[in-house]
Formats: C-alpha cells, structure tokens, sequence
C-alpha cells in the first residue's frame, strides 16, 4: 500500500512541505532545450549581468515544474490521485542558479464528489527559496480516491 492520503484524510489547514531541489545550470539549460525558451535573461550570463537581477534567472515555469516533482517526494499523491485538475502559478520572486527550492502545500478547501467514492482538494502552493522567500505562488486542484486504511 502506498503512502498516499485519501480524500477523508485532508482537513483545511493541514500543512505539507517537501524536502529542498537546487537549480542547477544544467536544470535552466535542459528546460531551455525542451521548452524552446532561449531568453537571454537565462541563458546569457554577459546579458543578464546587464539587468535588475545582475545574473541569470531560472525560468518561472522550471521552477512550477520543479514544484510539482517536489510534491511527488511529500508522498501524499502515490497510488490515490485520480486527477490533478488544475493548478495556478504566480511568480513572486525570482530563482537564480543555486537556489534550493522546498514546496509548501496547505489544504484550503475539501469537496466530497456527488458521485462518492472522491472528493477535491484544493491546495494553496508556495514555493520557497532558501531565503525562505516564495518564489511561486499559486494553487493546485487535485482529485482523490476516498478509502479507508
């Protein structure tokens, strides 16, 4: 049996923070290659030195993917999610080359299907930088099995 949380498991307010991720160069440049993404301000370290940031800056939306893999290691999805419904992002703050990066979720609503057996949770998603700034903030709609232990 997995570790995952059924639907009657949640309750708002519960808090569920994962361990850290460093973005790497490598990560950035992956993410760049795949997603088609060759801004400079992450690519171009001359260019970037020119900006606010004096340095390059991951892509916000590495930084929402790398929170969804850090909600994987929480344990709470294995073997009782049937769907992610949905998910907001909002980025706050940049994520430069080095950071570590943890992922907050907090219940923030419950909503037990009319079909039974289910239920939606929706979760308010922070994630933080070791400077413990938000980095991405958003929200993430997910649906669950119901059962029992």
């Amino acid at each position: 049996m997995g570790r995952g949380r059924y639907f009657s498991e949640f309750e708002v307010g519960q808090v569920y923070e994962s361990g850290g991720r460093t973005v790497t160069e490598g990560d950035v440049s992956l993410f760049a290659g795949l997603s088609g993404d060759f801004n400079p301000l992450h690519t171009d370290a001359v260019f970037a030195a020119s900006t606010p940031f004096k340095q390059r800056v991951a892509h916000g939306m590495l930084a929402a993917s790398i929170s969804t893999g850090l909600g994987q290691t929480t344990g709470i999805f294995e073997g009782t999610t049937l769907a992610l419904m949905g998910q907001t992002f909002e980025y706050k703050a940049p994520v430069f080359f080095g950071d570590t990066l943890k992922l907050r979720l907090t219940v923030a609503s419950t909503k037990a299907s009319s079909k039974g057996g289910r239920g939606v949770v929706t979760f308010t998603s922070e994630v933080i930088n070791q400077r413990d700034e938000v980095a991405v903030g958003g929200s993430w709609t997910v649906m669950f099995a119901d059962g029992t232990r």
